[in-house]
């Protein structure tokens, strides 16, 4: 369907002036060409198409106007002419000639003639079937293409309204100005539209002034709010849209198949809830091959280990997220025996690494038994467990409150969206059979084979072997055969939803040594299946996977064998298999199941031929257009290039043709050309000989051809004008509406990408509405999902079509349909603030949209391209085929289908990684088309027109269409190319100094050129013009102009010797102008753009250049634009970048702040002694003074400098500075030590203080950052996001300003919101939570718990209590941190869900939405639960005594803020080549030292009103106030906090952690101190140091570990900057407190006093203060601030102080005006540990904090005493009173009557070896047990961490003894004592002594409920109730894992101290000092020594009368049959003889 309108004339004009004409329809614009000098009347006679996809509604508008053009100013409208489409719609055909309307609506006397013409869908096509089709009327091209490109579809809400992402764009609707952007996207995929009817159509680029002009008269014609104009593809229109060439990709090597390093870590935490009686469990850690077992446990089923384990692998990212991680634990193992296997938990690496933070933190993973899948659950482990890769970094979450993690249930270690319950299922993988194996031997095999065996047999014995989840099952082989059919299935029982990502399926050749993998095909499960409410569960098939590997020809040893095992990417087709995937849950309680999770494999019936699709004939055609960039070491022999699609066009193996027979059953993979033909090819591959069914031969290669040399690297083939083509007949089954699918989304998927990087451009370079581009983005993307809607709906009835086809069309069509709506919605609400979060969101469509793009179930096989030289295959090239393949419906082809696409051949395998795979081996210009061989007619119609087609010579008659063997150009245009170079920047280093000498070299078509080479610099200035002259192309002019060839051009960097090193390479298109255009605005001259540098897949720098094509047209080079300026005179004959296209420049003044140098290293072998640093930028610069002994000092003595330069005024354009140190040696020499290049200059502007808006603008915007505390909203940068300071002071603005400061700051934390209004000046304190909190303490008092006493001791209080009260308010902000932003992120959504219902109500739960509503209900109903904890927390905190606190960050200080380059900036030194490596982290070891120092640039003139400031002195420039650097002596205390997560160092997964400290010369080593067997030691240390800034300003801190034999190993390190600390504006000398004490733990620790600081302060700013008045006041500048003016001393005193008020003024120092920056308060901070040897990799993490006191100062205090806190030795009395109904397990030794003999066992969790048993009470019958036994338990106790602490040594080997902490746990567990056999276990509790349920009164009130239900009652501790009395309950799990109550007991539980234990002694059990009284039991007990008659009675009586009733009756039996056996023959002798 398309509308035409051909715009003949415009008459009756006034004036003269150049016109031009823009028609516009549905929103999409064309413009005409411009008229020049027209008078009267202007012909423009230009045909435009609009293909369009739905039908013209009869009101549409067709919109006509003209305008006089104008180069400068916008154009002016000259009149209108609007017709609305009625009578087209219903005629098709309609001329007409109008007036033209103005303004206001009023004809003018302009008239205009137009002819529309209107082309239905169903009119002229007729039916649309897979057939031929008749060529379409007015169709210029000759092919009907079915496109639909508009680009906005707002006007066409019609059915079918969906409009492509189309392909040309021509302008952009209402906005449209000429000049180029500086747009540093890609620029190639976005060439020029070609349609041959608009020669002259501009790329119209977005200016933004005009935007507004334009958007500002729309908004006064139709009312339009600017802020919902939305802009389509901006790249649409500064680029130019192709539709004869598709893009290129830039990133060339394949980043798959390389070894990374990786780490994972797992800690061990605890297990709970295992299943067996008193079991003595160890857990098993495995991970692919490796194993770690944690230590035992013994007699618990809840054992604590809290062990940390590490594995470090070093393989490619594939194979280790197919690794399965399986923690397993195992009962009783021990060195003889392996012990019995509870239960495991598996699942794969990539599984965590998809987790945030690559992490799972504190879960629970739930075991199963594998080998009884009805068991149910078998227990549960705690662990951690987290993927490291190189460069990650993980961030500890914030530890939750302990009672959160109990809660197993909730935080069960699974991915979001899995079900908690689990369900075991079946997973059924058949594998029916293969097509096209390799031969697996070499022919001499195969003739030796053939003398013994006498035939000739297939040389391979494949089978299937299929790999999940760690397990792996086998088909059977299937002897020599190239098609084996198995129809065998494999069977693997594993919990559904499993989370083992990939299934891998595996052919392999059995062989008698070792089998080899044929090829390998991995299937992800998250692809075929879908976790949604309407989704399904994973099926496939039954399909044809397609496998690809190593080259075909067999070899012994093949180079490429890793790619057969899928690791990389294949580079050549291997076989094909036809498999089938599906599930089946299982249902456990039916009674045939089978309970093993074996591996099983059945026979399955065959299937039918037709079940994968019908066989049909595709036909490839490819054609190479040029063939260059050949790489020199194959450029002598003959080249030829070979196409392949699976094994057709396989010269290699020659397996029959199938005849006219056989092809209708034969299947495709064997469908070939016969060895005759090959060898005919490779004679002469143009032969081509028509079949007996009048079929036409494949010819697969071109004819070889000798390269001709291009320059010094390369060489081209001399294609010129005949262009060699291949074609290829296949057959395969007809899947294409899959790839079709596929399509639609990838190209949806393509704009929208290319849409965003406009955006994010936009955003970068900061050009004016983002949010535009974006809504258009969105516009486009619903419309997109519109389209994909109405089209992927046909063909539903298929062949072949499996149940995955149908559910993922589905499930397609449901997210599509969603995503457009989404995109509708957010559409409307992005407006200029919310860009930044909605482009994250529209991010997340894209990932989405790629997802579904992937088709697991392959069809048609990959094309491969191969060069081959002499026989030899030595590139490649896979392109996809769903990339070429064919549609009649334009939005399903291809992207490269029918287009000529650059395509860069690569080594195969490994050769590929590394440089090699960066160099290009060749590029090849290539057109490909794929499509069913009856729809072939089509197949050129892509080509660059202008070609003859030669035919085959032997083409028997009946052939009219065979395909051309080459194709002759006689149509050729001859260009010159200029290209302009002007500059490049951060390039990669490629020499040892650390810098390169790069050149550049241009490659178009077959000329290539190079730039001049500029020494030793990553920012080369080129500024050169390159001429190409006399460059051919082939082709149509028109076409040419539109769509010219790319331009390749390659940096270098220049060797003396050898050759010259590849640095990266970058792709452009030239502007093009043809001989019939003007050269001028809009297009020319051509505006410098950057363009990416890629090397590999990183970047490697950035080239501003402009490149334009001129066609030479009759009258020769004379008629081109001249080329200005002379050449240059210093550099020879090298012209310079023309005036028109180099940047304006201006006058810019830099001024350098030298300040010094640091770590300098050594230059070959010497050391750097008088070092100079030079500063060059854009050819200007400046040297800083010599440093005369770098050893004595290493600072310059001349501070500031500057110099001058002209720099471009578009700062993106501003040439980088660079920064080199050079050495000065005797005589005059000079060494380079290092160099660095600032590449932006932005930051280091200057922009003078805005005298208008007063200080309280900037107050203003500081208490923005407060206020964010209490919404939980982000967090603006002054503020850091835990400034808990309550928000609770504030400044008025107008005069005195004044703040309220309370005397004590309230506890409570997080609720304190502050209304602030601008306008009033009060400050109204508002306290929310106040009453609430009353409430609630009465509701809590009810619930009978006990109130603590509110004030502790203060004696009691030290540093430890700070920093732990600290922690707590650190975990507490940042889960409300989390909180709110869940909330935020959960109304985001609901809002999208609930406009979304209002579209469609009915199928609005897509996928997406429902799986992330279930897991939102459960973080909803965690977040309840958090906020109630967090409810109690305050509560807890309301009632705590009150702790001053400091600040803990979980970062380095540095990160907070903002390193310390708050003036003094360091740059790193940089010598060495860089490593080849993607990552950045290899750079570390080429820093040679550090620059100190700053810049700052401004434009001159500068303001006078600086320079005449009081007090300024000009010698520093803009560096006023700055302090002077010559050395000073500082005193350093650094003290230890702790370290945690540390990397295990010994073999034992432990370590033995020292700290050792180095500051310049000296060290500390803390050796004797280490800390045994521990990964999270306290150190708690200060250490005092002395050091002399500058020389001594590194601080190192390691972590070392101690061995007893050997060297101590490094764990990690940490450096700090103490230079810039010192000197920074935040004062990072000596944190300040929250208040200020004279005395006790938190005495103030700095020598200065805080009024000292404040007086301190005003006096470096220059400000008025501080002035200190009556009642409680201070004010600095105007400001002032209230606080308390009382302080204690240490005897009770008060006395009067100004400290607290000065104090007040610290922390709100940045809200004073000019000055202010927020001060560092005292803290802790967080760092990572890191290790050479495992760069990017932390290693634990270390906490501390360094003070610093300059030795001029008055020396401070003592350092504060932060050693670790002695554990408290407590002593825990139990009394065990009575047991009653405890479970009778025996039967009475004769009376068989149940009974028990019961003892009371008891411990402290971690000390088993000290367990207590009490005496035994025999012969209980009711279950009630008396005992009156004491146990004691000594123990040491940390009050802080709620931890016992054991210290042990671990085995009889160990050195010393290991410390543990453990949980306080008392263990109490009922027995059954026997007297042969081993006692049997009853039952058990576990009370957690810090929080455990209160005992019931009685026995009766006792219940199960009490341990069921704990989380419910009301709890207790025993550390602050002491005494506790009651019952509780024994439990046990009986055979269906059920709990079951078997016991209760009485027992009283007394803790006290040591001290307190020593007065008051008692006895063990019953003894003395102090003893019980013996219990009562009842005589029962020793009835059988009392009365044995009576006891036998009762036993004969009661048991056993029956049995011996029974026994009596079969003796009388028994004696009458033997008397009648007796007396028998007897009688029968007398019977007989009758006696």
């Amino acid at each position: 369907m398309a509308l035409l309108v051909h715009l003949k004339m415009v008459r009756d004009l006034r004036g003269k002036a150049d016109r031009i004409a823009k028609v516009t329809f549905r929103g999409l614009s064309f413009y005409t060409r411009v008229l020049e000098n027209c008078e009267d009347e202007a012909r423009f006679d230009e045909m435009f198409r609009w293909p369009i996809g739905s039908r013209v509604d009869e009101n549409e508008i067709l919109e006509l106007q003209v305008f006089n053009y104008s180069k400068i100013f916008t154009n002016r409208v000259i009149g209108t002419f609007r017709m609305v489409l009625q009578k087209v719609a219903e005629e098709g055909h309609l001329e007409v000639t109008d007036t033209l309307i103005d303004d206001n609506n009023t004809a003018i006397g302009t008239s205009v003639t137009v002819d529309i013409k209107y082309t239905t869908m169903d009119g002229t096509v007729g039916v649309w079937s897979d057939g031929e089709f008749l060529d379409v009327p007015g169709d210029p091209e000759g092919t009907f293409q079915f496109e639909t490109d508009s680009l906005l579809s707002g006007h066409s809400h019609g059915s079918g309204s969906g409009v492509s992402p189309g392909r040309s764009i021509h302008g952009i609707p209402t906005f449209r100005k000429a000049g180029k952007g500086v747009f540093s996207a890609m620029k190639l995929h976005k060439s020029k539209s070609s349609r041959d009817d608009h020669k002259k159509d501009e790329p119209a680029t977005l200016d933004m002034e005009d935007l507004d002009r334009k958007a500002l008269r729309l908004g006064g014609v139709g009312g339009l709010d600017p802020d919902c104009i939305s802009l389509a593809s901006v790249t649409a229109v500064t680029t130019n849209v192709s539709n004869k060439r598709s893009k290129p990709d830039i990133k060339m090597e394949p980043s798959s198949g390389r070894p990374v390093d990786y780490q994972i870590s797992i800690t061990v935490v605890e297990a709970r809830q295992l299943v067996g009686l008193n079991m003595d469990p160890v857990v098993c850690v495995e991970i692919g091959e490796d194993k770690k077992y944690t230590s035992m446990k013994e007699s618990t089923n809840c054992p604590y280990y809290n062990e940390y384990f590490v594995f470090d692998f070093h393989v490619p990212p594939d194979v280790m997220f197919d690794k399965i991680l399986k923690l397993s634990v195992i009962h009783s193992k021990n060195l003889l025996r392996s012990g019995t296997l509870v239960g495991t938990f598996k699942l794969d690496v990539g599984t965590v690494y998809s987790q945030p933070e690559h992490q799972f933190y504190h879960k629970w993973a739930m075991l199963s038994d594998p080998d009884d899948i009805t068991a149910g659950c078998k227990g549960y482990i705690k662990c951690d467990i987290a993927v490291v890769g190189k460069g990650d970094n993980i961030k500890t979450p914030h530890k939750a409150n302990e009672t959160d993690e109990d809660d197993i249930e909730g935080n069960l270690l699974l991915p979001e969206g899995v079900p908690l319950e689990r369900q075991w299922a079946r997973f059924y993988v058949k594998i029916y059979r293969a097509e096209g194996l390799p031969k697996m031997n070499t022919s001499i095999m195969a003739n030796v084979k053939k003398a013994f065996i006498g035939e000739n047999r297939d040389l391979v014995d494949p089978y299937v072997q299929v790999v999940f989840a760690g397990q792996r099952g086998k088909t059977s082989v299937q002897k020599s055969s190239y098609e084996p059919i198995w129809n065998e299935q494999v069977v693997f029982t594993e919990m559904f939803p499993p989370l083992c990502k990939r299934i891998k399926v595996q052919i392999r050749d059995s062989d008698k040594v070792n089998d080899v993998a044929i090829g390998t095909h991995f299937i992800d499960l998250r692809k075929i299946a879908n976790d949604g409410d309407k989704g399904f569960l994973p099926t496939m098939g039954p399909a044809w996977v397609n496998m690809y590997g190593s080259t075909r020809h067999y070899t012994l040893i093949d180079e490429h064998q890793d790619l057969n095992e899928g690791l990389g990417e294949g580079v050549s087709f291997r076989a094909r298999l036809l498999i089938s995937v599906a599930v089946e849950i299982l249902d456990i309680t039916s009674t045939e199941i089978v309970s093993s999770t074996e591996v099983q494999v059945e026979p399955v019936s065959n299937i039918s031929e037709s079940a994968t699709g019908k066989i049909e004939e595709f036909f490839l055609f490819g054609s190479f257009l040029e063939a260059t960039m050949i790489d020199r070491k194959i450029g002598d022999k003959p080249i030829s290039f070979e196409v392949t699609i699976g094994n057709y066009g396989n010269q290699i193996d020659g397996v029959s043709k199938p005849t006219a027979a056989k092809k209708k059953k034969k299947k495709e993979g064997g469908g070939e050309s016969d060895e005759e033909e090959s060898e005919l090819i490779q004679q002469n591959s143009s032969e081509d000989e028509a079949d007996d069914d009048g079929d036409l031969v494949s010819v697969s290669s071109t004819p070889p051809m000798k390269p001709v040399i291009t320059d010094r690297n390369y060489f081209h083939l001399p294609y010129f004008d005949k262009k060699p083509c291949i074609y290829i007949k296949s057959w395969w089954q007809d899947q294409r509406r899959r790839l079709y699918n596929s399509n639609i989304m990838d190209k949806i998927a393509d704009k929208m990408e290319e849409g965003l990087n406009d955006v994010q451009e936009v955003i970068k370079t900061e050009k004016a509405y983002p949010e535009r581009r974006l809504r258009g983005v969105l516009e486009e993307l619903s419309t997109g999902c519109n389209r994909f809607v109405t089209l992927a709906n046909k063909d539903q009835n298929q062949a072949g079509r499996t149940k995955l086809d149908k559910e993922r069309l589905k499930s397609c069509m449901r997210e599509m349909e969603s995503m457009g709506q989404q995109a509708k919605l957010i559409r409307s609400q992005v407006k200029r603030n919310t860009v930044r979060d909605k482009l994250k969101m529209v991010q997340n469509f894209l990932h989405r949209l790629r997802f579904l793009a992937d088709e697991p179930q392959h069809s048609i096989p990959d094309v491969f391209v191969w060069m081959m030289s002499n026989n030899k295959r030595i590139a490649y090239a896979r392109i996809p085929s769903k990339d070429i393949l064919y549609s009649i419906v334009d939005e399903e082809t291809g992207k490269d289908c029918g287009k000529v696409k650059a395509v860069f051949l690569r080594l195969p395998g490994k050769k590929g990684f590394g440089p090699a795979g960066w160099t290009v081996q060749a590029k090849m210009e290539m057109y490909l088309w794929l499509g069913l061989n009856k729809q072939r007619k089509d197949f050129l119609s892509g080509l660059p027109n202008g070609f003859e087609e030669n035919k085959a010579p032997r083409t028997s008659p009946c052939l009219q269409s065979v395909p051309p063997i080459s194709l002759v150009y006689n149509m050729k245009q001859v260009f010159q190319l200029r290209a302009h170079m002007y500059q490049a920047r951060s390039l990669f280093a490629a020499d040892s100094s650390g810098l390169s000498d790069p050149f550049a070299r241009v490659f178009f078509s077959t000329h290539s050129q190079v730039t001049e080479v500029l020494s030793e610099t990553l920012c080369p200035t080129w500024d050169q013009l390159l001429v190409f002259d006399d460059v051919e192309l082939f082709g149509e002019a028109g076409e040419l102009r539109d769509d010219p060839p790319i331009i390749v051009v390659e940096v270098y960097d220049q060797d003396t010797v050898g050759k010259a090193e590849f640095i990266g390479r970058t792709f452009a298109k030239p502007i093009t102008k043809m001989c019939d255009e003007h050269y001028g605005p809009p297009r020319f001259p051509p505006q410098l753009e950057y363009y990416q540098i890629y090397r590999g897949n990183s970047t490697a720098g950035d080239l501003l250049a402009a490149f334009e094509l001129l066609q030479i047209g009759q009258g020769g080079r004379a008629e081109l634009p001249p080329i200005d300026g002379p050449t240059d005179s210093e550099r020879g004959p090298i012209l310079p970048v023309p005036m028109g296209i180099r940047p304006i420049l201006s006058r810019y003044r830099i001024e350098v702040l030298f300040w010094g140098l640091r770590d300098l290293k050594r230059v070959n072998l010497a050391q750097v002694d008088r070092p100079r640093v030079d500063i060059e930028c854009a050819g200007r610069g400046v040297q800083s003074a010599l440093i005369q002994n770098y050893k004595k000092n290493p600072n310059f003595s001349t501070l500031v400098k500057w110099f001058e330069v002209d720099l471009p005024e578009n700062e993106l354009l501003h040439p980088p500075l660079n920064v080199r140190v050079v050495d000065c040696r005797a005589f005059g020499r000079y060494t380079l030590v290092g160099s660095h290049a600032v590449t932006s200059l932005r930051r280091f502007i200057y922009s003078p203080p805005d005298k208008t808006h007063n200080n309280w603008a900037s107050a203003a915007r500081l208490m923005n950052g407060y206020m964010v505390l209490t919404n939980g909203g982000s967090q603006s940068r002054p503020c850091s996001p835990y400034s808990r300071t309550p928000p609770r002071t504030f400044s008025r603005p107008a005069g005195d300003v004044t703040v309220n400061m309370d005397a004590d700051p309230s506890v409570r934390k997080m609720d304190t919101v502050v209304k602030l209004d601008a306008t009033s000046d009060a400050v109204v304190k508002v306290d929310v939570n106040e009453e609430k909190e009353e409430k609630k303490r009465k509701k809590k008092k009810k619930k009978g718990e006990v109130e603590e006493d509110d004030e502790t001791d203060e004696s009691m209080l030290d540093w430890w209590s700070k920093y732990f009260a600290s922690i707590e308010t650190l975990m507490e902000i940042l889960r409300a941190q989390d909180a709110a932003l869940a909330e935020a992120e959960e109304r985001e959504d609901q809002e999208i869900a609930a406009e979304g219902a209002d579209i469609k109500p009915d199928d609005l739960p897509v996928k997406g939405f429902k799986g992330k509503e279930k897991s939102r209900d459960k973080s909803r109903n965690k977040e309840k639960k958090k906020s109630h904890h967090a409810g109690e927390g305050t509560e807890k905190h309301s009632s705590k005594p009150k702790v001053d606190e400091l600040l803990v960050y979980n970062k380095e200080l540095e990160a907070e803020y903002d390193n310390f380059e708050d003036w003094l900036h360091t740059f790193n030194l940089y010598r060495g080549k860089a490593g080849d490596d993607d990552e950045a982290a290899l750079d570390d070891d080429r820093i040679v030292g550090r620059f100190k120092g700053s810049m700052c640039m401004y434009k001159l003139p500068l303001s006078e009103e600086i320079t005449r400031e009081v007090g300024f002195d000009p010698n520093m420039g803009m560096f006023q106030s700055i302090p002077h650097n010559d050395p000073i002596n500082v005193l350093v205390r650094i003290f230890v906090v702790r370290a945690t997560d540390l990397h295990p160092a010994d073999v034992n997964g432990k370590a033995d952690p020292y700290v050792v400290i180095k500051l310049g010369k000296s060290e500390l080593k803390d050796k004797e101190n280490y800390i045994s067997k521990q990964l999270n030691p306290v150190f708690g240390k200060a250490f005092d140091m002395e050091a002399t800034f500058p020389m001594e300003s590194m601080l190192t801190v390691s972590v070392y570990d101690w061995d007893l034999v050997g060297t101590d190993d490094l764990i990690g390190e940490t450096k700090i900057d103490l230079e810039n600390r010192f000197y920074s504006k935040h004062r990072a000398t000596c944190g300040i407190a929250n208040s200020y004490s004279v005395h006790g733990y938190n005495v103030w620790r700095d020598p200065m006093k805080p009024s000292q600081i404040l007086a301190k302060l005003c006096k470096e700013g220059k400000l008025d203060g501080p002035h200190y008045g009556p009642g409680g006041r201070v004010k600095v500048a105007n400001r002032v601030f209230m606080g308390t003016t009382e302080i204690e001393d240490e005897n009770g005193l008060k006395k009067q102080t100004d400290e607290h008020l000065a104090l007040t003024v610290l922390k709100h120092w940045e809200e004073i005006p000019r000055v202010g920056c927020k001060l560092i308060p005292e803290h802790v901070e967080t760092r990572p540990l890191l290790n050479p040897d495992h760069p990017g990799i932390e290693q634990g993490r270390i906490e501390m904090w360094v003070d610093m006191f300059p030795m001029d100062m008055p020396a401070p205090g003592p350092a504060i005493d932060i050693s670790p806190r002695k554990p408290k030795n407590l002593e825990l009395r139990v009394i065990i009173w009575n047991t009653d109904d405890v479970v009778l397990e025996d039967d009475a030794f004769m009376t068989g009557e149940k009974m028990s003999d019961i003892y009371v066992r008891g411990w402290l969790k971690g000390q088993q070896e000290d367990k207590q048993d009490t005496d035994v009470h025999y012969h209980s019958l009711t279950g009630e047990g008396n005992f009156n036994w004491r146990f004691v338990f000594p123990f040491d106790y940390l009050m802080a961490e709620e931890k016992i602490v054991i210290s042990k040594k671990e085995s009889m080997f160990s050195w010393d003894e290991t410390e543990y902490k453990i949980p306080a746990r008392l263990t109490l567990q009922v027995w059954d004592a026997d007297h042969f056999s081993a006692d049997d276990f009853l039952g058990a509790i576990e009370l957690d002594l810090n929080r455990f349920p209160r005992g019931a009164k009685t026995a009766k009130q006792c219940s199960i409920n009490m341990v069921q239900n704990q989380a419910e009652l009301p709890c207790i501790s025993i550390f602050k109730q002491k005494r506790v009395k009651g019952w509780w309950p024994f439990v046990a799990r009986d055979e269906n894992d059920e709990m079951e109550l078997t016991g209760k007991v009485e027992a009283e539980l007394h803790l006290m101290s040591a001290e307190e234990a020593e007065k008051s002694p008692v006895g063990l059990g019953r003894n003395e000092p102090d003893p019980l009284e013996k219990p009562n039991r009842p005589d029962t007990t020793f009835l059988w020594f009392l009365s044995p008659l009576k006891a036998i009675r009762y036993l004969v009586c009661n048991r056993y009368k029956w049995l011996i009733i029974k026994i009596i009756v079969a003796l009388l039996l028994l004696m009458m049959l033997g008397l009648f056996l007796y007396s028998m023959p007897g009688y029968l002798v007398k019977k007989l003889l009758g006696a």
